[in-house]
């Protein structure tokens, strides 16, 4: 696969929508194992993926993800419509959720999101703007 030939999906996610929580990062997780992609990147970039398609069903209303996949690399751009982050630093501490009590009983908000995704990222940036919403990037080498 040459630069030119990079694979491009996009999903559109929708806050609260639990029974689809995952979709998208498994149909990712599916096209690297399909190409060959080594299973340690592969763990690396559905991490990254899930916990970013998460926290927009946690938190926001609705969200696209789009994962570009290149011979070298996986970008992964998250941007959401929702309340947006007001700390970003306090938000990047394990264990700081402002997940709501009910999505906690579900087993999700535990606060790792953020962190897991900078921890599993070669490259990682996140802007947000309160009352607006919140874009992640996320490069992972392969």
């Amino acid at each position: 696969m040459s630069e030119k030939q990079k694979i491009s999906l996009e999903f559109d996610l929708i806050g609260s929508e639990f029974d689809s929580a995952g979709e998208a990062s498994s149909k990712i997780k599916r096209v690297l194992q399909q190409i060959g992609i080594s299973s340690e990147v592969i763990r690396r970039i559905a991490i990254s993926a899930y916990e970013a398609e998460m926290n927009v069903i946690i938190h926001a209303y609705r969200g696209i993800m789009k994962a570009d996949i290149y011979p070298n690399r996986t970008e992964i751009r998250l941007e959401d419509e929702g309340p947006g982050i007001e700390d970003i630093n306090l938000a990047m501490q394990e264990g700081y959720s402002t997940a709501p009590d009910f999505v906690r009983e579900m087993g999700f908000g535990a606060g790792m999101g953020l962190p897991n995704m900078l921890r599993c990222a070669d490259k990682f940036d996140i802007q947000s703007e309160v009352g607006k919403g919140t874009t992640v990037v996320m490069l992972i080498k392969h």
